[in-house]
């Protein structure tokens, strides 16, 4: 060893933002019970219950999740929600199904079902989706902390945003 030192830098983990993952099974109950945790781990956060950006979350929660259930199942297979409360304010929920060719897309058309993600895109101030490797997707949507409906377009438009990756049909 000779009379210089080196200097190794070590990574200090960066202290991150809350967060909450869990697998729940591709069903109407395992749906209902991922409304029902997030519902639970935003009060534990500090949330008040009967507060409007709680009562958006869990919608988008629900939204989500059933579209999971419906649209991205496969058999023996579940589905992961995700959330986590960013440095901006805004609280990310995640959903991760293993149908990655099954992309969502909301539906002004009037049939039944096809309409969740209306409701997600008017709650989320922003929502989108990307690939999972090896063959699912994420399905994401950010709640502002400050209120609900702050999205990019009027609860009217349901243009995809430039950022997002839909495809027609799917969810």
């Amino acid at each position: 060893m000779t009379s210089e030192s080196a200097e190794i830098e070590i990574p200090q983990r960066a202290t991150s933002a809350p967060q909450f993952t869990q697998l729940f099974s591709a069903t109407r109950r395992g749906a209902r019970l991922a409304r029902l945790l997030a519902v639970e781990q935003l009060a534990a956060w500090g949330w008040p219950r009967d507060g409007e950006r709680i009562d958006a979350a869990a919608l988008v929660v629900a939204e989500l999740a059933a579209n999971a259930v419906m649209h991205g199942r496969l058999d023996g297979r579940g589905f992961r929600l995700g959330l986590a409360l960013l440095p901006s304010g805004r609280l990310r929920i995640e959903v991760t199904d293993p149908r990655g060719e099954s992309l969502p897309a909301a539906s002004r058309e009037d049939v039944e079902g096809g309409r969740g993600l209306i409701i997600v895109d008017a709650l989320a101030a922003d929502w989108g989706v990307h690939p999972y490797p090896p063959s699912g997707k994420t399905v994401w949507a950010e709640v502002s902390a400050t209120r609900t409906g702050a999205g990019r377009h009027p609860a009217g438009d349901c243009a995809p945003r430039p950022d997002n990756q839909r495809a027609p049909g799917g969810e």
